[in-house]
């Protein structure tokens, strides 16, 4: 693509995202006659062919394409829409923990980190650990710092489940549990949530066991439903799995985003199920830092070993400056205390301003989630109507269709209220409209 300038010279503007050869650029000069040029680099896409591979791919993953939520974040930065699709906050972290990640950086703490994570942090951690469940791990053997929570998860799922072992996950489920579960030869089965609050048929799941099941995900507060688990629940797990040499991988990512002074049911809590469970923890979810992809997981000794051997060769170890800082932040307990607050008056809020609109409020008792139920309103099905409100309406959203094996359909879309009133509150005004 040719522009002249005002002097005669040519500008050639080629694309950085394909191999523009030399020769190429060198025909289009004798073309044009000019002796002068300068070189561009734009990253819009060109009619350019691609470089493929020339053979036969067999895919280890056939059935799974792009993940639903970058899927509609591209979406919606396409559609200059309002994006309540991802779940991460519109506003920043803590002042204070952005100048302690600097402190560290500042005075040398930027090489690599020892692979189970610092000791100072694996020492806090167990110090948190204790303070809110009253559960005690050791920060030398049981502690692991992972990067971020979806790493914890598949290094998890790797770390035990084989060819030939059954995984039992709950669905509409996280859509990181089933792919990590395929990779290594695993057979998901499925339980699904009964609504209208989304929670587990213990009877139903009694009967998917079996001597190949290797292991159980549960996952509270959940994503997509912000549905929770109980005492009862935990009990109930804790009664099913007895006997057995069954893993839980708990996905608590959420734990301290719990609404109407509802208690977090740990794993840790449970001293039974702790001896047989894989916890994993979120500090992007608690401290608004989706992005620096910090978390961690607590886990049995023996269990913590064989984490670790795949925790290694997966990411090995995890930002230097950055655990430092988080070591230093964990003592302000109110950080995490004060969130179940926070977090439900931004629930609340939302729900406020939806109350005009013909969506139906499906309730949550957890996460930074709200589920809309628009059968009211249409009867497409969720992904084309979630892909037309961005569009046409300028609003982004999740199907929790995408969180069922079989696309589950029940004219349900997942909103994140991670976001300040402003935006709430054009949102609100959208909904309200359609």
């Amino acid at each position: 693509m040719f522009h002249p300038s005002k002097s005669g010279t040519f500008f050639i503007i080629i694309n950085t995202q394909n191999n523009c050869c030399l020769s190429a650029i060198a025909n289009v000069a004798s073309i044009h006659h000019s002796n002068y040029f300068t070189i561009f680099a734009t990253t819009k896409l060109r009619s350019i062919p691609m470089t493929t591979f020339p053979d036969f791919i067999s895919s280890k993953l056939p059935g799974i394409g792009t993940s639903i939520f970058a899927i509609m974040s591209q979406l919606a930065n396409e559609q200059k829409a309002i994006n309540l699709s991802q779940g991460f906050p519109d506003f920043d972290c803590s002042d204070q923990l952005k100048s302690l990640v600097a402190h560290y950086m500042k005075i040398g703490h930027n090489q690599y980190a020892p692979m189970p994570g610092i000791m100072p942090l694996r020492e806090a951690i167990a110090e948190k650990t204790q303070f809110c469940y009253s559960a005690v791990y050791d920060p030398n053997k049981e502690i692991t710092v992972t990067a971020g929570a979806t790493q914890a998860l598949y290094s998890a799922i790797t770390a035990f489940v084989k060819e030939g072992d059954e995984v039992i996950v709950f669905e509409p489920a996280y859509d990181s549990y089933v792919p990590a579960i395929l990779l290594n030869g695993g057979t998901p089965i499925y339980g699904q949530l009964k609504g209208p609050d989304f929670k587990i048929d213990w009877d139903e799941t009694q009967k998917m066991v079996n001597r190949n099941t290797r292991m159980i995900v549960i996952n509270s507060p959940h994503n997509p439903t912000g549905s929770i688990l109980s005492d009862s629940d935990m009990k109930q797990l804790e009664k099913l799995t007895n006997g057995t040499n069954i893993i839980i991988l708990s996905d608590e990512v959420y734990e301290h985003i719990i609404f109407d002074k509802r208690e977090h049911q740990s794993i840790c809590r449970y001293p039974q199920l702790m001896q047989r469970s894989l916890v994993v923890s979120s500090f992007g979810k608690t401290f608004h830092t989706t992005g620096w992809k910090m978390g961690y997981v607590v886990a049995p000794e023996n269990l913590t070993a064989e984490f670790r051997k795949v925790h290694q060769f997966v990411v090995f170890a995890v930002n230097t400056p950055i655990q430092y800082a988080i070591t230093d932040y964990l003592k302000e307990k109110n950080a995490y205390i004060d969130l179940p607050a926070f977090y439900q008056q931004k629930r609340d809020y939302f729900n406020n301003a939806l109350k005009s609109s013909r969506f139906k409020i499906v309730p949550s008792a957890g996460t930074y989630f709200q589920l809309l139920d628009y059968s009211n309103i249409s009867d497409e099905k969720e992904t084309d109507f979630a892909i037309r409100l961005t569009k046409e309406f300028k609003i982004a959203s999740i199907p929790v269709s995408v969180f069922y094996h079989k696309m589950t359909d029940n004219k349900v879309l997942r909103f994140c209220f991670a976001k300040g009133e402003e935006t709430m509150d054009k949102a609100a005004e959208i909904l309200c409209r359609i």
